[in-house]
């Protein structure tokens, strides 16, 4: 896979505060990549840096195989951002916020290029409306659009969903999957809303307190011999006693109201239903819980522990 964006030992210090420290992290093209965090994290610092809006403390930043400090105009031509909310015209319609951002980023854009921007967003039967007539989540769009206009290899989405009703943050989550799936493009999304990044996102990349914590697709961050299995029975004293009976007692976990929790390798829940069978158990739901959320609230939590530890 080819690096569009390679990050290395990257850090940003505000006097004593280390925002970001010693950050190393490739996005490859065509990636959806998820940037997690939570607020307070040094995500939007490190995207201010890769903007050159704030400028490194110490490291490097290559994208498209450039080097940001010396070929900076050259990389920012193709790189399109949206750092939380887009700061449009009110005043002005979608189409001439379109055509006026086209003319500042030096860009001819034909009338027929601009409606196709604004159907690619769905916001072509608002194309003449005023901006102070929209919802935040169709600022959120035009914002984008605004973004795309000069066909950019790179998009970067700080915090894209913030404020957002679910049907906005559904209209933009099916916006990312398809500028990746349909346009090629390559898009970075930093977010603290972590099921969204479970959706959208094939990479990961996790920091806590400016320091990388993990990075990886979702297979290899989630480790299968952990699974957490969610099971909610008819009886659960009864159910909990039966197992115990069996093999799988090595593996309970927990009980939570009406459900059971147990710890096993993700290959063995096909024999774990075989087993609830066959003690006559009343099964209403069997579902892996280990989610992107459980695998990042784990490392989180652990990460501080040991630093609280260590001093």
């Amino acid at each position: 896979m080819t690096a569009i964006v390679s990050v290395n030992h990257l850090s940003k210090h505000f006097r004593d505060l280390k925002a970001v420290d010693d950050l190393s992290f490739s996005v490859n093209e065509g990636d959806i990549y998820g940037f997690l965090g939570q607020n307070g994290a040094g995500k939007s610092t490190t995207i201010r840096m890769l903007l050159t809006l704030i400028e490194p403390t110490d490291g490097d930043i290559e994208i498209m195989g450039m080097n940001l400090k010396t070929h900076r105009k050259e990389i920012l031509r193709n790189v399109g951002a949206v750092i939380e909310k887009p700061d449009l015209y009110k005043y002005l319609t979608a189409q001439e916020n379109l055509s006026l951002f086209a003319k500042i980023s030096g860009v001819k854009v034909p009338s027929h290029k601009i409606k196709e921007q604004l159907e690619l967003v769905g916001l072509i039967d608002r194309a003449d409306s005023k901006i102070k007539t929209f919802s935040q989540g169709m600022k959120q769009r035009l914002g984008i659009a605004v973004a795309l206009i000069h066909d950019p290899k790179l998009i970067i989405l700080d915090e894209p969903v913030n404020g957002l009703d679910p049907q906005g943050i559904a209209d933009i989550r099916n916006l990312i999957l398809q500028l990746s799936r349909s346009m090629g493009k390559t898009v970075i999304v930093s977010s603290h809303l972590l099921n969204e990044i479970e959706i959208i996102a094939n990479r990961v990349l996790i920091i806590d307190r400016g320091k990388k914590i993990q990075e990886g697709t979702a297979t290899e961050l989630f480790d299968p011999v952990n699974t957490l299995v969610e099971l909610i029975v008819a009886d659960v004293a009864s159910t909990w006693e039966k197992l115990q009976q069996t093999p799988w007692n090595n593996n309970l976990y927990a009980k939570e109201g009406d459900t059971i929790l147990l710890r096993m390798h993700r290959n063995d829940i096909p024999s774990l239903f075989k087993t609830l069978s066959s003690i006559d158990v009343q099964v209403y739901s069997l579902s892996p819980r280990h989610s992107l959320e459980d695998y990042f609230l784990s490392i989180t939590t652990q990460n501080r522990h040991v630093e609280t530890f260590a001093n």
